[in-house]
């Protein structure tokens, strides 16, 4: 029974901001990329830094800052300065960290590419950002890097390297392979790193003193409601913290682990919880494949003997059922899940059938340069876990209602952010840097959230309109724009409908013309080449009309109900 002061007190507390500041155990450290690698190869020298098992290679932490030394050495040869943008299209390459680290070492702003953008997405990227060098890869999947270049910029195969001018992306002049061959027009990044002289390597090792922390560091491309995707610039600052407290709340410092990164690295989540977070606590990352493949994965996992995997919720549903297919077991400690929602019943399942005692997860957005709330190390012995995530270090939040008010904790609103880790803006993009970063410092996730007094919060809902497939945002009116121009089509809505797998699915709901007989697979075959895999439709419906407001805006919510009424 609660007493009448018992009551009174619950009441108060109701009746608190949800306001927390959680000031964090230690100063931040300032400092660059670049230097931290430096630290790193002094502090632990032979140790592998990353295993790219489907290369059969492997870096040491000294051999890894040689290389990138050597390559920023080269890039500097190339008429790249402080400051120059430099793309990185590729999937999960060893030269994919070289090339981050040696982009730190020099100066260079590095531009985080999708590796499946289409050509369109490219010239789009290119431009956005002002690049002026990109490093590609030969192949991967159905994509020709090289062939795909040539229709954004038909002058490639006609000029020499360094020296494209195109008017199609005026600003790019350099490109570099990742090939065993050379193309017209590009250089191969292999050969260029025997450019350079050791003077010209010790150069680049005495510039680090002319990098600020305050620096832009990388540029990671994220979609908005508009449909095209703006660049979220980070610092080296922000960056080496918050990959640092990450690492931290997941203990990486108790022992060196080996930790196996199932995500692409062009994602914050898959450059901090594996990269940074590696230079700091000297973790050995390792890459099973160029592409996710959960077989592979599982593979590698095993025979590398990974002590820590980072994945998406979907990565993690597939690997449990590799594991119970194949019958073998792994030894990993740790399973960090980010991304999306987690359900409970895949935290079950990761405890007991990959016999993973400690699962983490992370809440966090590219805007704010990585994790914002994030569960404490604690041994998972429930039947069904359930994972509370808390605010991260030096870092403040609050929850407000949609005319800015902070509301009580416990109660629903839209999660704000203000910290070190925030980004510095959308590159020239100063209405929706504004739009999303207010004067005072807070930073508008667009999240609906609820805030409790321990500092402890959790997603309810997502104001923006997103729909995240599998770890992808995936934003419904870049899809719908290019839906829009089929010949069939009079008047299409993209929704997310749940999906075992990916959590949720790209589904297209379309008016089309009498007597037009459009099919998914007419959908698919349209999107091919034009847009990125995971934002082709996996679901199509066909509607008469659609809900509207009194005002006429489409209700997709309602939408969404009616879709699941016809499953059922």
């Amino acid at each position: 029974m609660f007493s009448k002061g018992d009551v009174s007190k619950s009441l108060e507390a109701s009746k608190k901001p949800s306001y927390i500041h959680h000031i964090g155990e230690q100063p931040l450290k300032y400092i660059t990329i670049g230097r931290l690698l430096a630290e790193a190869a002094n502090k632990f020298g032979q140790r592998k830094a990353i295993i790219s098992v489907h290369q059969n290679k492997f870096l040491t932490f000294s051999d890894l800052l040689q290389k990138a030394d050597k390559l920023a050495a080269s890039l500097k040869i190339l008429n790249l300065e402080k400051n120059d943008r430099l793309g990185i299209w590729a999937p999960n390459l060893m030269e994919w960290y070289v090339t981050k680290m040696a982009c730190a070492r020099a100066g260079l702003i590095s531009v985080c590419v999708n590796p499946v953008f289409e050509a369109s997405e490219i010239q789009y990227c290119i431009n956005k950002t002002e690049m002026k060098a990109l490093v590609c890869a030969d192949k991967f999947k159905h994509h020709d890097y090289y062939e795909t270049l040539l229709t954004v910029a038909p002058e490639l195969d006609q000029c020499d390297p360094g020296k494209l001018q195109s008017k199609k992306v005026p600003s790019l002049r350099t490109v570099i392979r990742i090939s065993k061959e050379t193309k017209r027009g590009t250089y191969n990044f292999h050969e260029i790193l025997d450019l350079v002289a050791d003077t010209e390597i010790a150069a680049v090792q005495k510039l680090q003193h002319r990098i600020s922390p305050d620096d832009g560091c990388s540029l990671y491309l994220t979609s908005g409601t508009t449909g095209q995707p703006k660049a979220a610039l980070a610092t080296h600052f922000k960056m080496v913290n918050n990959g640092f407290l990450l690492g931290k709340r997941l203990e990486l410092a108790s022992k060196p682990h080996t930790i196996c990164v199932q995500l692409p690295p062009f994602h914050i989540y898959g450059t901090l919880a594996g990269i940074v977070a590696s230079l700091h606590h000297g973790s050995t990352i390792v890459l099973p494949t160029d592409g996710y493949q959960s077989d592979k994965t599982f593979d590698a996992i095993k025979n590398e003997k990974c002590t820590v995997i980072v994945g998406t919720p979907t990565m993690f549903v597939d690997l449990t059922e590799t594991r119970q297919k194949r019958k073998e077991s792994i030894s990993a400690e740790i399973a960090v899940l980010g991304g999306a929602p987690s359900s409970p019943h895949l935290l079950q399942q990761i405890i007991e059938i990959l016999n993973i005692p400690k699962i983490h997860s992370v809440y966090g957005l590219t805007e704010c340069v990585g994790s914002v709330f994030q569960s404490v190390p604690t041994k998972s012995t429930e039947k069904c876990p359930i994972l509370v995530n808390y605010l991260q270090e030096h870092m403040e939040a609050k929850v407000i209602d949609e005319n800015g008010s902070v509301v009580p904790f416990g109660t629903p609103g839209e999660l704000c952010v203000r910290s070190y880790s925030n980004m510095l803006g959308y590159w020239n993009d100063e209405k929706k840097t504004n739009d999303m970063l207010g004067l005072d410092g807070w930073l508008r996730t667009g999240d609906q959230f609820t805030l409790e007094e321990d500092g402890s919060g959790q997603v309810v809902g997502r104001i923006k309109d997103v729909i995240i497939r599998g770890g992808e945002n995936v934003f419904p009116k870049e899809i719908e724009e290019f839906l829009i121009t089929h010949p069939n089509i009079l008047e299409v809505h993209v929704v997310g409908t749940p999906h075992k797998r990916l959590g949720e699915e790209v589904c297209a709901c379309a008016r089309i013309k009498p007597q037009s007989n459009l099919t998914l697979e007419d959908i698919v075959t349209f999107c091919k080449g034009k847009l990125a895999y995971f934002k082709i439709p996996t679901r199509m419906e066909i509607f008469d009309s659609f809900p509207r407001t009194a005002g006429g805006k489409i209700q997709k919510l309602k939408l969404q109900e009616m879709l699941y009424e016809r499953n059922f």
